[in-house]
């Protein structure tokens, strides 16, 4: 393998017509440049430079191993130019998982301000697999995992931390001319007899959030009708069908025939969490994006 460095020197005398330019120029004595040329000439197995008086000029070889050190300096200049802006955050990619009610009141926004201030920066989303949030940042295929934990977490994961970002409170959600919808703040307990629209299926956490209130109400939900999503949950609740807890974030902008009530006795409150990997370099970047994150959820809600 050719020295990079004997092949810079070269090049430098190549460039600069003498060796005693290149020294100069280098910080080297001549004598040092011209051992070092000679070294190099060993590994070639090829003269280099050819003396033409006092001077020197470089043989076809020569200037074929002066042109390769001026393309790698190059090269050498373009790694250390981006991974400079890759330090400061300029250029990049970011990977960020999360689950479907926080993409428009929390993602969009977040995403949206950190593009502004990082427009080189690409940013990957992609809705987390709902049977396995934290998978994905767990091997490496993700920044950022925004998930809602389990009430009755387990062991904390040693390669996982998780900050807090935010607070979603649940709400009643009542057809409109339910004989509840005239209050401003509705007793849970008051809907225990009530058929229940579920918004979440398969079961996850925030469903485990209501049962759990229900439950400390003293009752058990019976669902009438059960969803995947919160937008067909509202259509559901707005059809008669039932009446449903909802967290802010999936109802969203709601709809016209529905309305959505405070809830006491008790009230649920999903916890959102941003999660990443303890052992992650955090970045300008990184740092950026969850700076953003926590604006849009607008420290906790």
């Amino acid at each position: 393998m050719l020295d990079v460095r004997r092949m810079r020197m070269l090049e430098a005398v190549v460039t600069l017509g003498s060796v005693t330019a290149a020294a100069a120029e280098l910080g080297y004595t001549p004598s040092a440049v011209s051992q070092q040329i000679g070294a190099l000439e060993k590994e070639t197995g090829t003269e280099l430079l050819e003396r033409v008086g006092r001077q020197v000029r470089p043989t076809a070889a020569g200037r074929l191993i002066a042109a390769h050190s001026a393309a790698i300096g190059r090269r050498i200049a373009e790694a250390e130019t981006a991974l400079a802006d890759l330090r400061a955050g300029r250029t990049g990619s970011l990977s960020l998982r999360y689950f479907a009610t926080a993409g428009a009141g929390l993602v969009a926004p977040a995403v949206a301000a950190f593009r502004r201030e990082h427009p080189g920066v690409r940013v990957d989303l992609a809705l987390a697999d709902p049977e396995d949030p934290l998978g994905a940042v767990r091997r490496g295929e993700a920044d950022i995992a925004l998930v809602v934990p389990l009430a009755r977490q387990g062991d904390a994961d040693e390669l996982l931390m998780a900050e807090r970002l935010a607070e979603d409170p649940y709400r009643v959600v009542l057809p409109k001319g339910h004989p509840l919808a005239a209050k401003r703040v509705v007793d849970l307990g008051r809907l225990a007899g009530e058929p229940w629209v579920g918004n979440e299926w398969p079961p996850g956490p925030c469903l485990e959030l209501v049962t759990d209130a229900c439950a400390e109400a003293g009752f058990v939900p019976g669902f009438a009708v059960r969803s995947e999503d919160h937008a067909t949950a509202l259509g559901f609740v707005a059809a008669g069908l039932g009446v449903a807890l909802m967290p802010l974030l999936g109802i969203g902008g709601g709809h016209p025939g529905v309305v959505v009530r405070k809830v006491r006795g008790p009230q649920p409150v999903r916890v959102v969490q941003a999660v990443r990997r303890r052992t992650q370099r955090e970045g300008p970047a990184l740092r950026a994006m969850l700076d953003a994150l926590r604006e849009a959820a607008g420290g906790g809600r």
